[in-house]
């Protein structure tokens, strides 16, 4: 007997676009598959091996050889996938089906060298580019941010300098760290310095938490960058800010990167650098709704640390965020 559940489900489809289950990629239904069960992709996606043919690809890159405290962050996307297995197709106060537009899958993740930070640049660099090249826009499941530099860096080479929505407690255009050059604080001056970001199109949302000199951000400042300190978005919404974002990104190709410690550790406790005094999920929504309509050639949602996100909450929130952010881009199509 067929049971009503699976009727209600199949008249609902009625409605859907002509094709809508067959011509897309569809996640897996839990009226088909129950949450816990099926293959760990995001939201249950088909897996790719190629991104030929796709709109967007979901990237795994479980990289923590950058972190600077909590390690943890390389079981990152594994952690975001199983959590996003809750999520559901339709975006039901948004009026969205991101699916019905884009043609998604998840392309596993990038088989970097975690031994040696300079080789797995230039593998994370090398697999990017072949996603970018097919047409395809990535979105990244780290991983620490270290992950940003490579991907920029692949990204000029298709789009030239491009535009930045950066959302993060932390500006990450340090010039080194213990000697070192490469590493999650500094992926953004490393990819200004290689002309992969255009200064007048970035944008840092969040910043916070104590520095190491007053001049911490002179740098960022200097080069155009505009920084928009958390205690300049405490108790107000983010809303005026975002049309200013747009105004200042035009129609150039902007990357979206997304740091979880943005949010204040009370919604995402799972991260290795927490900072007291952040975004709420309500700002940081507005933050990702509010790049709707510009040219977002890809972005990342990087830093959740599992081992520290006990709850699995952390991750869960890092997956509904890349979800809205593929309802932004699909209104593009």
């Amino acid at each position: 007997m067929l049971c009503f559940g699976r009727v209600l489900r199949n008249a609902a489809f009625k409605n859907f676009p002509r094709n809508y289950s067959t011509k897309f990629n569809q996640p897996l239904s839990a009226n088909d598959m129950p949450r816990p069960g099926g293959i760990a992709t995001f939201m249950r996606l088909p897996y790719k091996t190629s991104a030929e043919g796709l709109d967007v690809g979901i990237v795994g890159i479980p990289i923590d050889i950058g972190t600077s405290n909590r390690s943890g962050t390389r079981f990152g996307p594994r952690q975001i996938r199983t959590e996003s297995s809750l999520l559901r197709p339709c975006h039901g106060s948004r009026g969205i089906q991101p699916f019905s537009c884009l043609q998604v899958a998840d392309l596993g993740d990038i088989p970097f060298t975690m031994y040696d930070m300079q080789k797995a640049i230039d593998d994370i660099k090398n697999f990017m580019l072949d996603v970018i090249q097919k047409n395809c826009k990535p979105i990244t499941l780290g991983g620490d941010h270290t992950l940003t530099y490579p991907i920029l860096k692949a990204m000029k080479e298709k789009y030239g300098p491009v535009g930045l929505v950066h959302v993060d407690a932390h500006s990450d255009t340090s010039d080194s760290m213990m000697d070192c050059k490469i590493a999650h604080g500094t992926p953004f001056r490393r990819a200004f310095e290689d002309g992969a970001l255009d200064g007048k199109r970035v944008v840092q949302i969040g910043i916070r938490g104590t520095v190491y000199r007053l001049d911490d951000f002179s740098f960022a400042t200097e080069k155009g960058f505009r920084i928009v300190k958390a205690d300049e978005c405490w108790n107000t919404s983010l809303k005026p800010l975002m049309a200013e974002v747009r105004k200042q990104m035009g129609d150039g190709p902007v990357y979206v990167s997304l740091d979880i410690d943005a949010l204040d550790p009370c919604y995402a406790p799972g991260t290795g650098t927490p900072e007291i005094g952040g975004l709420t999920t309500v700002q940081i929504l507005e933050i990702i709704r509010g790049v709707e309509g510009l040219n977002i050639i890809g972005g990342d949602m990087v830093e959740v640390s599992p081992p520290y996100d006990l709850s699995g909450n952390t991750a869960l929130t890092a997956a509904n965020l890349i979800f809205e952010l593929l309802c932004s881009m699909s209104k593009n199509k």
